[in-house]
């Protein structure tokens, strides 16, 4: 079946369907709910504290204003990181419940088409992080008087980048996990941590070496986080940054889906569908 074939019978019937099947999962066991909100609170809260002390401990020195200034981008940039991690962690997480219920070879054997599946893995991912990060960003502003929400359109530029970052990688892993079984499963909670020393989320590119810097401006959600600190710092909002990880973004997410629908079709034939154990 090809790409425009996907696209000429996509039934979003189908993808409410499934969505509601994992909305209905999700509602029935509160620590699946807990555990959206707890990883992402403790995070705040540390990085917050040393937030509070790095200022504390600048408030005697010369430079103090600037570098007080430059620690407060801390939590805004372990806010989008874990907005990030968590996006790609709920898209995954969703894929792995049919895993784990060896359900997959059913599923793929009714009328649902691989991007009704991916769609509704997507938003399934926007839903979860909603879950996570609204009750986040609100202790942050009682607690640390950061408010992330006061980025405003900046925000959405920023959750869009990084989601499609996101779900372009749940997307591989997703189809790696299909082709080689649960026992690849450690890859929805490991790969993306790659990243993040090469994201730059809590300092400047600068700070790399010089051929790193290459590296790091390749990878979209670099842009997102030169951009917070713009905001955070300057108070100016970087539309070129945006655009330019958006359309990195764009080329990103399209080869993902080519490469899910390619390990898909890899499993298909090689049977991988029945046999889901480790």
């Amino acid at each position: 079946m090809t790409f425009a074939d996907e696209l000429s019978g996509f039934s979003f019937r189908r993808v409410g369907a499934m969505v509601l099947r994992y909305s209905l999962l999700l509602r029935s066991s509160w620590p699946r709910l807990l555990d959206l909100i707890y990883w992402p609170v403790i995070q705040m809260l540390t990085w917050g504290f040393l937030q509070t002390y790095i200022a504390r401990q600048a408030a005697g020195a010369a430079a103090a204003p600037r570098l007080q200034v430059a620690t407060g981008t801390l939590i805004g940039a372990m806010l989008l990181w874990d907005m990030m991690f968590r996006a790609q962690l709920g898209f995954s997480v969703s894929f792995l419940e049919e895993m784990w219920s060896r359900n997959m070879g059913n599923l793929l054997m009714t009328p649902l088409r691989p991007l009704e599946f991916v769609a509704a893995l997507m938003t399934m991912s926007a839903v979860r992080l909603a879950i996570g990060v609204v009750p986040v960003s609100l202790l942050a502003i009682w607690f640390f008087g950061f408010n992330l929400w006061g980025l405003g359109l900046a925000l959405g530029a920023f959750f869009v980048v990084l989601a499609l970052t996101s779900w372009s990688i749940g997307l591989v892993v997703s189809g790696l996990i299909l082709r080689n079984g649960v026992g690849a499963e450690n890859l929805a909670w490991s790969v993306l941590f790659i990243l993040l020393p090469l994201c730059c989320v809590y300092y400047p590119v600068s700070a790399l070496p010089a051929w790193l810097q290459h590296v790091a401006w390749a990878l979209p959600p670099t842009y997102v986080f030169e951009g917070m600190r713009s905001a955070l710092i300057n108070h100016v909002f970087r539309s070129d940054l945006m655009l330019a990880a958006l359309g990195m973004d764009g080329v990103l997410f399209a080869a993902s889906v080519a490469i899910y629908l390619r390990l898909e079709e890899s499993a298909r034939r090689a049977g991988a569908l029945l046999q889901m154990g480790e």
